[in-house]
Protein backbone atom coordinates (compact mmCIF):
# COMPACT_ATOMS: atom_id res chain seq x y z
CA UNK A 1 0.00 0.00 0.00
CA UNK A 2 0.90 3.73 -0.39
CA UNK A 3 3.33 2.61 -3.44
CA UNK A 4 3.12 5.21 -6.66
CA UNK A 5 2.75 3.22 -9.95
CA UNK A 6 3.59 4.87 -12.42
CA UNK A 7 3.51 4.21 -16.56
CA UNK A 8 4.83 5.93 -19.53
CA UNK A 9 2.99 6.07 -22.93
CA UNK A 10 4.38 4.90 -25.73
CA UNK A 11 3.57 5.66 -28.77
CA UNK A 12 4.58 3.25 -31.57
CA UNK A 13 7.33 4.69 -33.81
CA UNK A 14 7.61 8.30 -31.73
CA UNK A 15 9.70 10.13 -29.99
CA UNK A 16 8.66 11.78 -26.75
CA UNK A 17 9.72 14.97 -25.41
CA UNK A 18 8.57 15.89 -21.52
CA UNK A 19 7.00 19.47 -21.21
CA UNK A 20 6.15 20.43 -17.34
CA UNK A 21 6.17 17.16 -16.36
CA UNK A 22 3.68 16.26 -19.30
CA UNK A 23 5.13 13.58 -22.16
CA UNK A 24 4.11 14.73 -25.77
CA UNK A 25 5.02 13.96 -29.58
CA UNK A 26 8.71 14.97 -30.32
CA UNK A 27 8.41 16.84 -34.15
CA UNK A 28 11.72 16.95 -36.06
CA UNK A 29 13.14 20.47 -36.71
CA UNK A 30 10.99 21.71 -34.53
CA UNK A 31 11.83 25.09 -32.54
CA UNK A 32 11.12 26.34 -29.01
CA UNK A 33 8.66 29.23 -30.67
CA UNK A 34 7.04 26.47 -32.37
CA UNK A 35 6.84 24.21 -29.78
CA UNK A 36 5.42 27.40 -27.65
CA UNK A 37 2.35 27.60 -30.03
CA UNK A 38 1.93 24.56 -30.56
CA UNK A 39 1.48 24.00 -26.53
CA UNK A 40 -0.84 27.27 -26.79
CA UNK A 41 1.60 29.16 -23.93
CA UNK A 42 0.92 32.46 -25.18
CA UNK A 43 2.27 34.44 -21.71
CA UNK A 44 4.53 37.15 -22.79
CA UNK A 45 7.51 36.63 -20.56
CA UNK A 46 8.03 32.88 -20.03
CA UNK A 47 11.65 30.78 -19.27
CA UNK A 48 12.26 27.89 -21.06
CA UNK A 49 14.78 25.50 -20.26
CA UNK A 50 16.05 22.33 -21.87
CA UNK A 51 17.63 19.69 -19.92
CA UNK A 52 17.84 22.15 -17.00
CA UNK A 53 19.79 25.06 -19.27
CA UNK A 54 18.49 28.30 -19.30
CA UNK A 55 17.86 29.36 -23.23
CA UNK A 56 18.23 33.02 -24.03
CA UNK A 57 14.62 34.10 -25.41
CA UNK A 58 16.70 35.52 -28.70
CA UNK A 59 17.39 32.10 -29.40
CA UNK A 60 13.61 30.99 -29.10
CA UNK A 61 13.46 30.51 -33.08
CA UNK A 62 16.76 29.11 -33.40
CA UNK A 63 17.27 26.42 -30.97
CA UNK A 64 16.18 22.92 -32.26
CA UNK A 65 13.95 20.89 -29.55
CA UNK A 66 16.03 17.82 -29.36
CA UNK A 67 14.33 14.70 -28.74
CA UNK A 68 14.09 12.76 -25.92
CA UNK A 69 14.46 16.51 -23.71
CA UNK A 70 13.10 17.49 -20.57
CA UNK A 71 11.60 21.08 -21.05
CA UNK A 72 10.29 23.29 -18.37
CA UNK A 73 8.59 26.42 -19.32
CA UNK A 74 7.99 28.89 -16.66
CA UNK A 75 5.70 31.77 -16.74
CA UNK A 76 7.05 35.03 -15.39
CA UNK A 77 4.43 37.17 -13.89
CA UNK A 78 4.74 40.86 -12.93
CA UNK A 79 3.22 42.84 -10.37
CA UNK A 80 2.74 45.97 -8.73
Amino acid sequence: MGSKLSFRIIIRGRQLIEVNGKEIVWIENENIQQLLRRMKYTFPLVVVKINDKVIPRNDFSEIIVPDKSKISVIHMISGG
